[in-house]
C-alpha cells in the first residue's frame, strides 16, 4: 500500500433516523483504495453510539454527511477536515419566513408523535417520504430493523430540535475546504430553499443534481462517483 493511499481518511455520518450500516458499500470502496473509513453512529436503534476521530497520519481528511449528518460532527473534528461531501443536506433545515413555518410545525408534530409512543409508525411514514420516488423496500437496513430503544427515542427528539435550530454551516467548518454538494432532484425532505441556501453558503462547492433521486439518494453508482471525486485531489 503506497504512502499516498494511506494518507486519506473518510468519516461518514448518517442523518436523522438512520444508522451506520448504510455506509457499508462506501466502506468497501474506500478499503479497495487503501483509505481509512470510519462511520459515526448516533444510536437510535440497537447499535451503540460511536464518534470516530481522525487518524494522526491522515493528510486528506474527508467528511461525508447525509442530510443532518454534517451537523452531528463535533467542531474539533470539522476544524481538521480538508474536504466535505454534503449528501442531500442543508445549512439551515428550516428556511426563513413563511416557507419555514409549515416545516417547523411538521417537526413539532413529529416530536409529539415520538413523545406519545408513536415512533415506529412515524418513522415508517418518514422513510416512505425519504425513499420516494422509490419504494421504502429499496432502503438499506436501519434502526427499525431491531426496534428503537428508549435512549434512541430521546436522541430522535433531541435531534429534531437540532434540525429545527440549524442555522448555518456547522461550528468549526473549515474555511476553504474542498466541497461537493449532491442534491436529490426529487427530495421530499429538504426544502428547495434550504438546498439553495447551502449552495450560497458554499459558493466554491461543486454541485451535482441526481435525477431521479429522493432524499436517501438511492443511486447505486453514487458512492463510486464520490470516491473518484475525492481521489482527484490526493495529497
Amino acid at each position: 500500500m503506497s504512502q499516498a493511499t494511506c494518507s486519506t481518511q473518510l468519516i461518514a455520518l448518517h442523518g436523522w433516523a438512520g444508522d451506520s450500516r448504510a455506509w457499508q458499500p462506501w466502506a468497501e470502496l474506500a478499503a479497495a483504495r487503501g483509505w481509512l473509513f470510519s462511520a459515526a453512529e448516533r444510536g437510535y436503534g440497537n447499535l451503540p453510539p460511536e464518534q470516530p476521530s481522525w487518524d494522526p497520519q491522515a493528510q486528506q481528511r474527508v467528511v461525508i454527511g447525509h442530510s443532518m449528518g454534517p451537523h452531528l460532527l463535533p467542531a474539533e473534528l470539522w476544524q481538521q477536515a480538508t474536504t466535505a461531501v454534503w449528501l442531500a443536506s442543508f445549512a439551515a433545515f428550516v428556511p426563513p419566513g413563511r416557507q419555514g413555518r409549515s416545516i417547523r410545525a411538521a417537526l413539532q408534530a413529529m416530536g409529539q408523535r415520538i413523545a406519545s409512543g408513536d415512533t415506529t409508525a412515524l418513522l415508517r411514514d418518514f422513510f416512505r417520504e425519504a425513499a420516494a420516488p422509490f419504494p421504502p423496500s429499496a432502503l438499506p437496513m436501519g434502526p427499525l430493523e431491531h426496534g428503537i430503544t428508549a435512549s434512541g427515542r430521546e436522541r430522535l427528539l433531541i435531534d429534531l430540535e437540532r434540525l429545527e435550530n440549524s442555522a448555518g454551516l456547522p461550528p468549526g467548518y473549515p474555511e476553504g475546504a474542498r466541497a461537493l454538494i449532491v442534491e436529490a432532484a426529487d427530495d421530499r425532505i429538504v426544502h428547495p430553499a434550504s438546498r439553495t441556501a447551502l449552495r450560497e453558503q458554499l459558493p466554491q462547492a461543486e454541485v451535482w443534481s441526481l435525477e431521479p433521486a429522493g432524499h436517501c439518494l438511492l443511486n447505486p453508482a453514487l458512492a463510486a462517483r464520490v470516491m473518484d471525486w475525492i481521489a482527484d485531489e490526493q495529497p
